[in-house]
């Protein structure tokens, strides 16, 4: 199991927006020549956080700017503006353990503490890291 690339796609495009914002319009399609992918999965994941309230889009050429202080916007909020994880839950359950096999008729008593102590450590760590830190690791990087 692994989280889709669109968590650090939006990651890699909020430092993009604050990076070039005084310098130009940031558009999809700039923001997709950084990231390599087509404009329109720019665009989808735009959206997905501006209904966040991460950033703002300006029709057609407006360009791009985030909406919030970077020292309020944490790695846990951009993942769940962009994961589309079931009902919350990071690992998704096998279906249909069999009931009259011992381990499959208990595995959930085995596993769900475990399995949710581990996504709260998670969101835990994301929760404590904000745009604001992502940005000061990303100037010692970018001239």
């Amino acid at each position: 199991m692994q989280i889709s690339s669109r968590f650090t796609i939006a990651v890699h495009v909020l430092v993009c927006i604050e990076t070039f914002k005084k310098e130009q319009k940031v558009t999809s399609d700039f923001l997709a020549s950084s990231v390599k992918v087509n404009p329109v999965v720019i665009r989808r994941l735009l959206l997905q956080l501006k209904k966040a309230g991460l950033v703002k889009v300006a029709r057609g050429t407006g360009g791009t700017d985030i909406e919030k202080p970077l020292d309020k916007i944490t790695l846990l909020d951009i993942y769940q503006a962009v994961e589309c994880v079931e009902d919350g839950r990071l690992f998704h359950f096998h279906e249909n353990p069999n009931p009259l096999c011992p381990v499959g008729k208990n595995i959930h008593s085995i596993l769900d503490r475990r399995i949710e102590s581990i996504q709260s450590a998670m969101e835990r760590e994301m929760s404590a890291i904000t745009m604001q830190d992502i940005m000061e690791d990303a100037r010692k990087f970018i001239p």
